[in-house]
């Protein structure tokens, strides 16, 4: 019995047995040709997967040689960090320590140093002085070298016996209170501090300029001495009236302090205003 062309055979003897063998062999060849089948795809597959690649690959190196070298998102080889470059160089700074600034104090405790012009107004200049709520207006003035012409009982000679230069006076005034400071000038500073601590007596009251003699002789007037630099200066405070001051006048002592501060912060004014010239000065 047959099933025809391509169907299954059965063996002989005609017991309609199909033929085992054969089958098996049918089989075999239908694995076969579905392994190379499948084996031939992947090939297939691959070779696609290869040609696309290939294809980008030679599509970014063209896109690469029409835009001068530089693909889109991916820096050219110039492009990268070169880590055999040097390091930039670091900066550098001098070992040598500057200079520190000129002491004011050096220009004023030196006639040598101290070359500024002296005159009245560089130690008392305009009309009036204004020290916090107080304006005390300025009477007359002097500036003169005869040392001891300026004083009243020792202080004369002891001024003179310190080798004193000359001698700056000038009268303030405030509500019936008036002061007169005297700036005397020694080549030194020893010269100027061993005069203010010996001082003994008193700087002469300077009248004039709307101002009436003060503190004449034996009435009792509070009478100060200090030194800075080669500058020694004195002052003497007391009322027009000619009443004498008594401790409880804090008027008096507030007006002969105020123009004795001023005095102190003017001669280191003019150490200030040295150093500093000399801090700006060109090297020679």
């Amino acid at each position: 019995m047959s099933f025809g062309q391509g169907g299954p055979s059965w063996g002989p003897g005609g017991t309609q047995t199909p033929d085992w063998a054969a089958l098996a062999d049918a089989s075999a060849a239908r694995s076969r040709r579905r392994k190379w089948l499948l084996i031939g795809g992947g090939a297939l597959a691959t070779a696609a997967v290869g040609a696309i690649v290939a294809t980008a690959v030679i599509s970014t190196d063209n896109h690469s040689s029409r835009s001068g070298g530089k693909a889109s998102g991916l820096p050219a080889p110039s492009d990268l960090p070169d880590d055999s470059a040097e390091p930039e160089p670091e900066p550098s700074f001098s070992s040598v320590a500057p200079l520190p600034p000129p002491d004011p104090k050096d220009y004023i405790s030196d006639g040598k140093k101290d070359r500024a012009p002296i005159t009245v107004d560089t130690f008392f200049p305009g009309r009036k002085l204004t020290m916090g709520d107080r304006v005390y207006v300025k009477g007359a003035t002097q500036q003169t070298k005869s040392c001891a012409a300026t004083t009243k009982d020792a202080l004369g000679s002891i001024l003179v016996n310190n080798g004193c230069d000359q001698v700056i006076r000038a009268t303030y005034s405030k509500d019936g209170v008036a002061v007169t400071i005297g700036v005397a000038v020694f080549g030194t500073e020893t010269q100027a501090k061993k005069a203010a601590q010996q001082a003994s007596g008193s700087i002469a009251p300077l009248s004039g300029a709307g101002v009436p003699a003060f503190c004449p002789t034996g009435s009792v007037c509070r009478r100060t001495a200090n030194s800075y630099g080669r500058y020694a200066y004195f002052a003497i405070s007391g009322y027009t009236s000619g009443r004498n001051v008594t401790q409880g006048d804090t008027n008096v002592y507030t007006c002969g302090d105020d123009l004795t501060n001023f005095t102190f912060r003017q001669i280191h004014h003019r150490g200030e205003l040295q150093a500093s010239a000399a801090a700006t000065a060109p090297a020679n």
